[in-house]
């Protein structure tokens, strides 16, 4: 099951480091990580995305809070708190003169954005969650994905409740 875990932390070097050890230690390899400044300064958020069993996903949450930098830990998917998620994509599609109308229509049903066109490619940029990347990047492969650049998963939760 993919664990999708908020983390409050002082903004300051070295934490990113103690976190992401606390996490190889135990063995779990992380599938995405985004770190930016959060609502309070000084403290950044962090959201980690990892895949692993429910009870070591507890111990490393119970560690997580032992750690003298962080603030707030909150694992989003085992909470009763929906949540929306967002990731940020990059695709360099291979194109030609009879593509290029093809792939603008994918870009523009998707919302997503052209950035570059050259003479044998065209850069997007699309925003979604995991199913509408996956399901553009799919419709990409036809054409062939020069390159793909994706930011990690960001999370928020839903409603006017905030998560201090």
């Amino acid at each position: 099951m993919k664990h999708i875990i908020s983390i409050l932390v002082e903004d300051k070097p070295g934490v990113l480091a103690r976190i992401s050890g606390l996490f190889s230690r135990r063995g779990y390899n992380i599938d995405s990580l985004a770190v930016g400044e959060s609502e309070t300064p000084p403290y950044s958020k962090m959201t980690v995305v990892v895949q692993g069993k429910e009870h070591v996903l507890e111990q490393i949450t119970k560690q997580l809070h032992k750690l003298i930098d962080v603030y707030k830990v909150i694992d989003l998917t085992s909470t009763q708190t929906k949540f929306i998620t967002r990731e940020l994509v990059l695709i360099k599609i291979c194109t030609n003169s009879g593509s290029r109308s093809e792939i603008m229509q994918i870009v523009h049903t998707f919302r997503g954005r052209i950035i570059d066109v050259s003479e044998k490619s065209m850069n997007v940029e699309i925003v979604g969650d995991d199913e509408k990347i996956e399901a553009i990047v799919k419709l990409f492969n036809k054409f062939g994905i020069l390159e793909i650049v994706r930011s990690g998963k960001i999370a928020i939760s839903r409603g006017s409740k905030t998560r201090r």
